[in-house]
């Protein structure tokens, strides 16, 4: 806010820009701590990469990806995990749950699953987390 305002031509000491902020009710946002979703380091299989970094595919239904992410709530902290249609990035499912366990991706799978059911071929990519090397996902 400092730069801003010097830039814009204006003398200010940082001490007077928290003040009159604080006066007003204004407060900076804080970029948000870090927090690793992915366990990576587990002794599961894990499939192929077959996707290679061609995150463009012709056709609906041909490729999707899918990830989990967290969000804060009024319940507390709760996980997403989506599925996306690579070709037109629309999600085709999603899970919420506040533990990241693996049905939360079954369930998004699921989701996907009963809303377009894809044809054979369909290739599903994701991270190497614990969640999708699963034996039940």
């Amino acid at each position: 806010m400092v730069r801003e305002l010097r830039a814009r031509g204006f003398l200010v000491s940082k001490e007077r820009v928290e003040r009159l902020m604080r006066d007003n009710g204004i407060y900076a946002r804080y970029k948000r701590s870090y927090k690793v979703t992915t366990d990576s380091k587990h002794g599961l299989p894990v499939a192929e990469n077959l996707l290679a970094r061609n995150f463009t595919p012709t056709v609906p239904n041909q490729v999707r990806t899918s990830d989990i992410t967290y969000l804060w709530t009024d319940e507390g902290w709760l996980y997403l995990a989506i599925m996306l249609d690579l070709f037109n990035r629309k999600v085709v499912g999603w899970s919420m749950k506040p533990c990241m366990t693996a049905d939360i991706v079954i369930d998004a799978l699921t989701m996907a699953w009963f809303k377009k059911r894809p044809a054979v071929g369909l290739m599903h990519h994701s991270d190497r987390g614990s969640q999708y090397a699963s034996h039940a996902f």
